[in-house]
């Protein structure tokens, strides 16, 4: 999965989602679980795609595997966009990968969802950081880092190749 020197992630963008990462880590919790009632709100339709919605009557804002797995998603999104200069690459252990891409390909994860998640992701990052701090360079560098790990994970929604 390494990238042959085609990240084009830069100095600037780097340093845009490090200072960031660094606001948001502390609240991470109620940072991923807002990015996926964000998701509900634009898709309502995408809580099929988790088994532990699809029959669930707790609501959103208080249903408990949501919560962490909101939070555990969100989590590595920031630390695979915090790394990804240095690295080259996205940095989530091929295994990972493997097993979020088969995941999300036996689940019916399409690329309409990946932008419904990009989209709230952005919009989410925007409400969770100073106004005075977000800007058209911050947006754009936290869309290339989701479109890359978006790439890596799709790589593992591929069947092998024989």
């Amino acid at each position: 999965m390494a990238s042959n020197g085609a990240v084009r992630f830069t100095e600037e963008q780097e340093a845009l989602v490090l200072k960031s990462w660094a606001i948001m880590k502390n609240d991470s919790a109620n940072i991923g679980h807002r990015f996926f009632l964000k998701i509900f709100e634009v898709a309502p339709s995408a809580r099929q795609l988790f088994s532990f919605l699809r029959d669930s009557d707790v609501p959103l804002e208080k249903n408990p595997k949501l919560k962490t797995h909101a939070m555990s998603v969100f989590v590595m999104t920031c630390e695979a966009a915090a790394q990804l200069r240095k690295t080259g690459t996205v940095t989530v252990k091929d295994t990972t990968l493997k097993r979020l891409g088969n995941t999300h390909f036996k689940n019916g994860v399409r690329d309409a969802h990946f932008e419904v998640a990009k989209f709230a992701l952005l919009e989410t990052i925007k409400e969770s950081v100073p106004a005075s701090m977000w800007s058209p360079e911050m947006k754009g560098a936290w869309g290339e880092a989701y479109d890359q790990l978006v790439a890596a994970i799709k790589q593992g929604m591929m069947p092998a190749a024989l």
